[in-house]
């Protein structure tokens, strides 16, 4: 069997990355190639894995659907083209009898079906807590959005209930409810953006050990998103509201936790903590103090600062998210964008319910912070709402043997 992979985002080919090394590991394990339809596939190159047909980061970086006027921009970059070659490329795949795994929203979807090849879909864009919760339907959400049944609309479920989909993969038991009364095998194995935040042993000792021994101490993971330029305006409003934290708790020891994306250039992070007057210790390259307030910056420790935290400050799209399913309280705090802004932080609230609290001025965070750890029942209901919607570690092994099974099924047919 030949398998390519399609998706569309730098989230998404994450959790296609942690899919298909599943499916390496596998004994019938495909042959596997990858095409991501948005940017350039460096989580599909880190992990080995080809990359067939041409590749392209737009102006945009992909938030179309955050910003319409950015779609203009993007035709002026080239999109109509390179969409048109990818398609060429998905076609001819199809004429060979392999297999295509689309990940993503309806745009891999379709272009999965385009192909003529037998497919399968991991829906990360979607699911039914942006418009109901176990409760009921949310206040305040435009009359017709779910109103079909499914948060899917008719065509999406259409394209997911055509004789060449061989499996559908969602991201909550939710999503995979309504999308069962609707008629669609859909399922919910868990969430592959859980897989892979095992901490390691090594790297809580050395973060801990960064920090001297005292009592009282509130540890906080500082998450500001991986894209540049914008990771830098938001790691400038976290740090006005590490400043809120450390005067809310001012007679505890706060230990803060910088857990930045190896992309991003650490010199400007620095240069940021310099100017809001934190000062750099001494024979330290990453540790800075303020007030009551240690912080330190790492680029390799992600997982590690989320087992630490006691609750997240974040500006971020998917390590939000993983910081949920860990069970943390993470405050988030919108801004100018393009990617984390008010739209989109509200929309994460409705996704993810308790466990998100909006704070629109940085200054602020550290009173919510201050009311939400000194209840200790929303603590417990805010670690069992993380679980419920993000689910175990294991979803990538379950996706694979999931995937082999519908598509042996479909050659043998």
């Amino acid at each position: 069997m030949t398998l390519l992979c399609i998706s569309n985002g730098h989230g998404e080919d994450i959790i296609a990355v942690r899919v298909l090394k599943e499916l390496r590991r596998l004994p019938n394990a495909p042959t596997i190639s990858t095409l991501p339809i948005v940017g350039e596939g460096g989580a599909y190159q880190k992990a080995g894995f080809p990359i067939v047909g041409p590749t392209q980061t737009m102006p945009s970086g992909g938030f179309i659907y955050m910003d319409t006027r950015q779609v203009f921009r993007d035709v002026q970059g080239g999109l109509v083209g390179l969409t048109l070659a990818q398609l060429k490329t998905l076609r001819a795949w199809g004429k060979t009898g392999g297999k295509v795994l689309a990940v993503g929203d309806i745009v891999p979807l379709a272009m999965a079906w385009a192909s003529g090849a037998d497919y399968a879909f991991i829906g990360t864009a979607k699911s039914e807590y942006y418009v109901r919760d176990e409760a009921g339907r949310l206040p305040n959400r435009p009359w017709l959005e779910g109103r079909s049944g499914s948060i899917y609309l008719p065509w999406e479920r259409w394209l997911m209930g055509h004789r060449r989909c061989r499996g559908v993969f969602v991201r909550d038991q939710l999503t995979a409810d309504a999308l069962q009364r609707c008629g669609i095998k859909a399922s919910y194995p868990g969430n592959p953006m859980m897989d892979g935040l095992g901490a390691a042993t090594d790297k809580l000792a050395r973060l801990t050990a960064a920090f001297p021994p005292a009592k009282a101490v509130l540890t906080l993971a500082l998450i500001p998103g991986s894209r540049a330029p914008e990771a830098f305006d938001n790691w400038q409003r976290l740090v006005i509201a590490l400043d809120s934290v450390a005067q809310a708790f001012h007679t505890r020891q706060i230990r803060a936790l910088g857990a930045i994306a190896p992309s991003l250039n650490v010199a400007v992070l620095k240069d940021a903590l310099i100017d809001a007057q934190w000062q750099p210790e001494p024979g330290t390259l990453l540790t800075f103090s303020r007030h009551n307030c240690r912080l330190v910056i790492t680029t390799d420790a992600f997982a590690e600062c989320l087992h630490l935290a006691d609750a997240a400050l974040a500006t971020a799209g998917t390590a939000t998210e993983q910081a949920v399913g860990l069970g943390k309280p993470v405050f988030t705090i919108p801004g100018p964008g393009p990617q984390f802004t008010a739209a989109f932080a509200e929309a994460q609230s409705r996704l993810l319910g308790p466990s998100i609290m909006v704070v629109e001025n940085p200054t602020d965070v550290g009173s919510a912070l201050a009311d939400c750890l000194q209840d200790g029942d929303r603590l417990q209901h805010i670690a069992d709402n993380g679980r419920a919607r993000m689910g175990q570690a294991g979803a990538g092994r379950a996706i694979a043997a999931a995937l082999i099974h519908g598509f042996s099924e479909s050659h043998s047919t």
